[in-house]
């Protein structure tokens, strides 16, 4: 298997007022520092932006997490911003905070990441001046409540760009949230090459075993954390239906969550208990996608999932739901896009893949392939990097102006 990884050739944007040696100024900002597709995004990000152009620190609300130690061990600064809730005193104190150290940094590019950051720190960056602000939606399921969701699309308006991670989430910005095209930018998630590194074979088997997976079996695996919108359920369903006819059929779920007493529970129900692995979280390098011979997501929605473009750079065919940004990355040539909440139609997909060895290998090889092409950090970070050099370039366009949007509040 072989895949295109050299990065894209960019023209240099000349940013007035600044010389050339003098590093453009990040923040980036994430609402806490656990383990989730959008945090591990920005820590990708951040680790991978060119050290010689930028200067990156990363704000959050929370005091640790497990990221933080990531951060601190790539040398990047990390500033607390602690608030229990956007409405109250808390965050108008530490949104005088922010404000001063927007101000005191000299910061060029405010970053957020999610929800909470975008109504949180855009009318704090407005009022700081900040050249380039950027929200971002991630997402294609509602926020969590009303007032949320009509905070964010009223925090739209005060960004130069929103970033949209897949083609599914810039529709809906347009569609449904109301922002324009020319202020949305479609930028995905990314892998970067440790996802397309490989174990030996006495590493693979010795990672097989940690799970409890006999040396024989044919594994279904699926890498996400244990949440509703998830859909686990439904691929337990699938795994169940093919049970009786397929011995040697394990599913391993990788990943951790509040879902997970009620979903060992219903493995247990549907009589697959002996064969469903509950891993738990664990660090994806090596990229655990490996380990599988199929990777399955059964989301009911999504935005852009990283653990699809993990399991295409593993080599592995992706049997997938179609929704939200799934459909960006699996392709006929990589991959089976099933209907949501449709168990049969999951375990149909992932009996065609587990029964032809030369369709899961052609399709594990275009997946690597598209992988590298599209979603490696030296294809997407230096799209990124651009973005920033030209939107604080006097000629980016501004914002809407701050007292039109406090007359509409």
């Amino acid at each position: 298997m072989s895949a295109s990884l050299s990065p894209p050739v960019f023209d240099e944007a000349v940013v007035a007022s600044r010389e050339a040696t003098e590093r453009i100024r990040v923040a980036y900002f994430v609402t806490c520092m656990d383990f989730g597709g959008t945090e591990l995004n920005a820590l990708r990000t951040a680790r991978r932006i060119d050290r010689h152009r930028f200067d990156v620190t990363v704000a959050t609300f929370a005091t640790g997490g497990a990221l933080r130690r990531n951060y601190d061990d790539a040398g990047i600064p990390v500033v607390e911003f602690p608030i229990t809730s956007l409405y109250n005193g808390t965050a108008f104190r530490e949104g005088r905070r922010l404000f001063r150290f927007l101000r005191q940094q000299r910061i060029d590019v405010v970053h957020c990441h999610d929800v909470y950051t975008n109504v949180f720190v855009l009318p704090w960056a407005r009022l700081a001046r900040v050249p380039c602000i950027i929200a971002s939606r991630r997402w294609i399921h509602p926020a969590e409540s009303r007032r949320l969701e009509v905070a964010n699309r009223l925090a739209y308006r005060l960004a130069h760009r929103v970033l949209g991670n897949s083609g599914a989430v810039a529709r809906v910005l347009r569609e449904q949230d109301g922002v324009r095209p020319s202020r949305i930018l479609n930028v995905p998630n990314f892998v970067d090459q440790s996802a397309f590194d490989r174990l030996d074979p006495q590493e693979l088997a010795s990672s097989r075993r940690e799970l409890g997976v006999p040396p024989d079996a044919e594994i279904v695996g699926c890498i996400a954390r244990l949440v509703y919108y998830k859909g686990h359920e439904f691929l337990l369903q699938a795994v169940a239906r093919l049970a009786p006819r397929r011995p040697r059929l394990h599913l391993a779920l990788i990943g951790d969550g509040p879902r997970r007493q009620e979903l060992e529970a219903l493995a247990k129900s549907l009589g697959i208990a002996d064969r469903t692995h509950f891993a738990g979280s664990r660090p994806n390098i090596p990229n655990l996608n490996q380990l599988f011979d199929v990777s399955a997501l059964a989301s009911v929605s999504e935005g852009f999932p990283n653990t699809l473009v993990e399991a295409m750079a593993a080599g592995k065919p992706v049997v997938a739901t179609d929704v939200g940004g799934n459909s960006d990355a699996v392709r006929p040539a990589t991959g089976f896009l099933v209907p949501s909440r449709d168990p049969e139609a999951l375990a149909r997909a992932l009996e065609r893949v587990l029964d032809d060895d030369g369709l899961r290998r052609r399709m594990g090889e275009a997946a690597f392939d598209v992988a590298g092409s599209e979603y490696h950090a030296a294809r997407v970070v230096p799209r990124l990097e651009r973005i920033y050099r030209e939107l604080i370039a006097p000629t980016a366009a501004p914002a809407p102006d701050a007292g039109l949007v406090a007359r509409e509040l």
